[in-house]
């Protein structure tokens, strides 16, 4: 029972929450899908947003990473979505009804950047939650995986 009494006859007195996992996925790791898979865990529905970043420059567009997302996720996993966007994360999510904005972490250095992007996420009306990533994961970013494709690609 909350303070108001109970909740109203015929609902469970539970907010459903959209949360939206942001990221500009070049690629989508398998850290980036434990935590969507954890994410999934914790919140009705996760919005996999596929975002353009202008201080990165990705290979390929934002719909083709989004494309990309989609073939890696589990066919079970029906309350994950992927969403392609260009603007503030907060701004989606304002305008979808997400909740929460959920972000990994792999170490200190990542936190650090991810609190500062937080508070401003906060200051727009849009929480966030961290997910620290499991340890076999953590030295796995994409800018590695990226890296590591193009060297096995070279002939030599």
């Amino acid at each position: 029972m909350g303070i108001d009494g109970p909740p109203p006859a015929g609902t469970t007195g539970r907010v459903r929450v959209r949360a939206v996992y942001p990221g500009s996925f070049d690629p989508f790791t398998p850290g980036h899908l434990d935590v969507v898979g954890r994410a999934r865990t914790l919140f009705d529905e996760v919005v996999v947003l596929v975002a353009v970043n202008g201080s990165k420059h990705p290979g390929v567009d934002e719909e083709r990473r989004a494309a990309a997302v989609r073939a890696s996720l589990p066919m079970g996993w029906t309350s994950v979505t992927v969403a392609a966007w260009r603007g503030l994360t907060a701004e989606y999510c304002l305008r979808h009804g997400a909740g929460v904005i959920v972000r990994g972490v792999r170490n200190t250095t990542d936190l650090q950047t991810e609190c500062r992007l937080a508070a401003m996420n906060q200051s727009l009306g849009v929480p966030t939650v961290f997910l620290p990533a499991q340890p076999e994961l953590a030295a796995m970013s994409s800018t590695a995986v990226r890296t590591l494709g193009k060297s096995l690609s070279r002939p030599g």
